[in-house]
């Protein structure tokens, strides 16, 4: 497996090893993913040779690994079959009685994590595999083959290699505009994804309810079919009453911020409620659920200063960030983004400088490229020129030199985006922790 210390890759190759499979596989850099991985009996190198292959009779790759790796290309040419990370996703699935697949734009993550918990207070067992790492079951959970929760990546239309009993699309907002070219392609591949499953479970507000038959839609709209009433704020984690069939179920307190995790909750009850389990169960689970990592995670203090990491990286979800900030904070508001490609800055431009425009005090930090080549058009720094308060900022050194002078008592730091900006923020924390 190329690039098995990965989040999804690790988590299936622990399914694998699991089963009595022999796994071995290669990353750029040591991780503690990779160190569970070898404790568990796979074999993994740090560095991508053809050597590594070994008596290897399958390779699979995530999408980011292009045919000028070596271990690829060495698979190619030895006659040695090549999977992508979807297809043996697909392959494990067809082992389960029930697959659902959680789809979206956004939150897709921590609502297969609230439906994973759902199904697991409900049923009594699941297996999940979580695209970031869930509180209490990590990256996969090994359960019973009666349900297998699975996220559903959008990315190169990764999820039309899923069959799924259940289809819950979020949301479908324009994202992987260097691949899908437009909006309207975007969209076709969810009514795809959706006419692949048994059933669909979509947000009543999102503009693909029009098109599609669904089983449940849920939502804050009035006509959704499992709703959400007497919302109340409690320190920015929300609570609410479970509408479905026109009657109130159980009172729920979700044990994440944000008001925008209601939609992901009631994804997760529409499950629960197709499954037709009892609501009582549905409430519980979900009040099990306590976020994922990089979710608007608290990673440390400084100076009385507050500092949460969430991976928002596209306008919508920081959007939904900055406002559960603005709601928990009591001082000023700090926030780092690091765009995460050069083609979805450029493609998405004019709205990241919208939702960024009216953040006061605003870093910008270098670009995470991830698959990609440099283009200036769609670099931090291009953003950082077009907002008027931005300060663009290109080392952990400079990061914590600007939060020692910066940082007050009272005052939230938010640090966004998907790339190493997570680890950048806690080495920069811990240098100044350390006093430099």
């Amino acid at each position: 497996m190329v690039g098995i210390g990965g989040i999804g890759m690790s988590a299936l190759a622990e399914c694998l090893l699991a089963r009595g499979f022999r796994v071995s596989g290669s990353d750029l850099y040591e991780n503690r993913r990779i160190a569970a991985l070898r404790a568990a009996g796979a074999r993994v190198c740090i560095g991508h040779r053809a050597e590594n292959l070994g008596g290897a009779q399958i390779v699979v790759c995530s999408s980011a690994i292009n045919e000028k790796n070596p271990e690829k290309a060495a698979a190619l040419a030895r006659g040695i079959p090549v999977a992508g990370r979807a297809d043996l996703l697909a392959l494990v699935a067809g082992d389960y009685k029930n697959v659902v697949a959680v789809a979206g734009s956004h939150g897709k993550t921590t609502a297969t994590a609230m439906c994973a918990h759902v199904l697991e207070c409900c049923a009594g067992s699941v297996t999940a595999h979580i695209g970031g790492e869930d509180a209490e079951y990590g990256n996969m959970r090994l359960g019973s083959d009666r349900f297998f929760v699975t996220e559903a990546c959008e990315y190169r239309e990764n999820f039309l290699k899923l069959a799924p009993d259940v289809a819950v699309v979020l949301n479908t907002d324009a994202d992987h505009l260097d691949y899908y070219g437009n909006e309207q392609n975007c969209t076709r591949a969810y009514l795809a994804f959706c006419e692949r499953a048994r059933a669909c479970i979509l947000c009543s507000e999102d503009k693909i309810a029009a098109a599609v038959r669904p089983a449940f839609t849920f939502g804050l709209s009035a006509k959704s079919d499992v709703g959400a009433e007497e919302i109340v704020s409690l320190g920015g984690k929300y609570a609410f009453t479970l509408r479905a069939g026109g009657a109130l179920l159980d009172r729920i307190r979700l044990n994440v911020y944000g008001k925008h995790n209601i939609y992901n909750a009631l994804a997760a009850a529409a499950v629960g409620m197709y499954y037709r389990f009892p609501p009582y169960l549905i409430a519980e689970g979900l009040e099990r659920s306590k976020g994922v990592r990089r979710r608007f995670e608290e990673i440390g203090r400084f100076a009385g200063a507050r500092f949460i990491a969430d991976y928002a990286h596209h306008p919508r979800e920081i959007a939904a960030a900055l406002e559960t900030a603005h709601e928990i904070g009591r001082g000023r508001l700090i926030v780092v983004f690091q765009p995460h490609t050069y083609s979805r800055t450029r493609l998405l431009f004019d709205d990241f400088v919208n939702v960024l425009s009216g953040v006061e005090d605003l870093v910008l930090y270098k670009t995470y490229a991830a698959r990609e080549y440099f283009d200036e058009a769609g670099c931090a720094l291009t953003l950082a020129e077009h907002l008027p308060n931005a300060l663009y900022i290109e080392t952990v050194k400079e990061l914590a030199l600007y939060w020692r002078g910066t940082v007050g008592c009272g005052d939230t730091v938010l640090v966004l985006g998907a790339g190493d900006i997570y680890h950048a923020a806690k080495e920069a924390l811990a240098r100044l922790g350390k006093g430099f």
